[in-house]
């Protein structure tokens, strides 16, 4: 999908602070073996209960909100994106970041698409912000947040998904249909639903719970999966997706990969990023966010939008410059969006 009027105002993040990998190994937490692996330096982890899912989003949306020089008023949705239990049960959570950070009583809705949250609600605001049949723009602006925390007893963030490690953090994303500091050029979401099972504990008819018992093991998921499904089927329904999506943004876009001056992909290890993305893509990791996302980990939703901020406030991405943003999700969907740095926004972080 080519987009016309669709503007990045303002993005933030609220990252605790980050634990170095070699400390987790020496506590035995982690294997010395997968963390070379991983390539992974540190994980950011929160330090107590205090530190929830919620208030992470809100902080990152006041600072996204603060350095788009506006108070939200002009927001008319709200979306919060997240991958992992927010906190409490039957909760509003979107409800709640927009009552600490919004003026208004616009809608605010959840977008649950595991780790392709940010870039599907990403996808959700630019149908809102479409011009209409009507000449003019659409709406004025649409706020994107996500936060996770990935804690016992129901998750490892150092086991429950070999490969990846998971971190805890909030994002924020301001989208206008009028102005902003980049554009977004293109945006496509794949999906493939006979990949559904593959993330799935087992049958889906069975007692409703809000988690399975003990702790949670994407990787046994998978496991059994492919033993049903096929390597072979799995291996290339997976690649085609991924190549898809990127194949269709980049013409959508009028470009091509060699315009592209950073790739943003999924925090994932050295390992799974490199048989992933990597090579199946020809991309050069000196290219991608990779310096940031080994010393941060996988924010569930929010990888897209945190590296992005990074790369901006970094001068990594500087003026006249495109940039890629990549994200999978459990289901299976991919997304792929062409972002042009129009002009320096002038943040300090």
């Amino acid at each position: 999908m080519r987009c016309d009027q669709l503007y990045i105002a303002g993005l933030g993040s609220w990252l605790p602070p980050a634990l170095p990998v070699a400390e987790a190994v020496a506590r035995g937490e982690w294997e010395a073996a997968a963390a070379a692996k991983s390539g992974m330096r540190s994980v950011t982890v929160c330090a107590d209960d205090t530190e929830v899912p919620a208030e992470m989003a809100v902080r990152a949306a006041g600072r996204a909100l603060e350095r788009a020089g506006t108070d939200g008023s002009e927001v008319e949705l709200l979306l919060h994106a997240s991958l992992y239990d927010q906190g409490n049960a039957l909760w509003g959570t979107a409800s709640y970041v927009q009552r600490r950070v919004l003026p208004g009583g616009c809608p605010a809705l959840e977008v649950r698409q595991v780790s392709n949250g940010g870039m599907a609600a990403l996808f959700l605001a630019s149908t809102m912000l479409s011009p209409g049949p009507e000449p003019g723009p659409g709406c004025g602006q649409v706020l994107v947040t996500t936060a996770d925390r990935f804690c016992p007893p129901g998750f490892d963030r150092w086991h429950s998904d070999p490969g990846t490690v998971y971190a805890d953090g909030g994002t924020a994303m301001l989208l206008s249909a009028r102005e902003g500091f980049a554009r977004v050029r293109s945006l496509v979401l794949v999906s493939d639903p006979e990949l559904e099972g593959m993330h799935r504990a087992g049958d889906p008819f069975g007692v409703a719970r809000t988690a399975p018992p003990g702790v949670l093991d994407l990787e046994g998921h998978k496991k059994r999966y492919v033993d049903r499904a096929g390597m072979s089927f799995s291996v290339s329904r997976v690649a085609a997706g991924q190549r898809d999506a990127v194949k269709e943004a980049l013409a959508d876009a009028g470009v091509s990969a060699a315009e592209i001056s950073r790739w943003v992909l999924p925090h994932f290890g050295r390992r799974r990023l490199e048989t992933n993305c990597l090579r199946p893509l020809g991309i050069d990791a000196e290219c991608t966010a990779w310096e940031f996302s080994s010393r941060v980990g996988h924010l569930g939703a929010g990888d897209q939008i945190a590296a992005l901020e990074h790369l901006v406030l970094s001068g990594s991405l500087r003026a006249g410059e495109r940039c890629v943003l990549m994200g999978v999700g459990a289901g299976f969907t991919w997304s792929c969006a062409v972002v042009e740095v129009t002009r320096a926004p002038g943040w300090t972080s």
